[in-house]
């Protein structure tokens, strides 16, 4: 199986939406544009308590779609 460039790059880019949910950074537009690259269609859920965010999460819905 061969690794073409864009299979790096949206392994890259998942990576990079993994760490923003961990890191409670999915209410930021970068998110929003990696949610968009990523084609994603699963479920981001916020819990925010007093203006801070106390838990984030998805649940999978992640599907390649080739062209």
């Amino acid at each position: 199986m061969l690794c073409t460039q864009e299979t790096i790059t949206e392994g890259n880019e998942f990576a990079e939406f993994r760490r923003k949910v961990r890191s409670a950074e999915v209410l930021s537009a970068s998110m929003q544009r990696l949610l968009e690259e990523l084609r994603f269609t699963g479920r981001v859920s916020v819990v925010v308590q007093n203006g801070r965010v106390l838990k984030s999460g998805y649940e999978e819905g992640y599907f390649t779609h080739r062209r």
